[in-house]
């Protein structure tokens, strides 16, 4: 067992999560208090940022750790909550690519981030081209299908 202390807070207009268009409003993610402002030094020199959160709101007795169809739509195969991304998953995390607007302060502007307001930021990390795929990325038709409507 472990500990995990919020780094920082996610302010946005969207308190209650629901499926898509996440990037029609920007987000800001502030700092802890206890986290000293150095710590967001030379950020701002990268332009896109790994948001690494914590489904606070999620209900625990809605894990789903079998099979279902994703979105619960039925034209899509029954896959694993591996295979899905959604909140209810075993340990309520989530991991967004962001596009880093701007530094003021403490706080971080940025686009793209799914989380609501309020929500506890495990971690901050630099996006790095070396990181990204080498080669090209696979996924079903069905992801295909629900990122068409997920941003904007």
């Amino acid at each position: 067992m472990f500990t995990i202390t919020p780094v920082a807070w996610v302010g946005s207009t969207r308190v209650e999560p629901s499926d898509d268009n996440w990037d029609a409003e920007a987000a800001t993610i502030t700092l802890d208090d206890a986290m000293p402002e150095e710590s967001l030094t030379g950020l701002d020199e990268f332009s896109h940022l790994e948001i690494l959160f914590y489904f606070h709101k999620a209900d625990p007795d809605k894990v789903e750790p079998g099979l279902r169809h994703p979105r619960n739509n039925p034209d899509w195969p029954k896959v694993g909550v591996f295979a899905r991304r959604g909140k209810n998953r075993p340990n309520h995390l989530g991991l967004s690519v962001v596009k880093l607007i701007k530094r003021e302060g403490r706080t971080l502007h940025v686009e793209g981030l799914d989380a609501i307001d309020g929500t506890p930021v495990i971690d901050i990390k630099p996006l790095l081209n070396g990181f990204l795929p080498r080669k090209p990325l696979l996924q079903p038709k069905w992801a295909d299908e629900i990122m068409a409507r997920y941003w904007r």
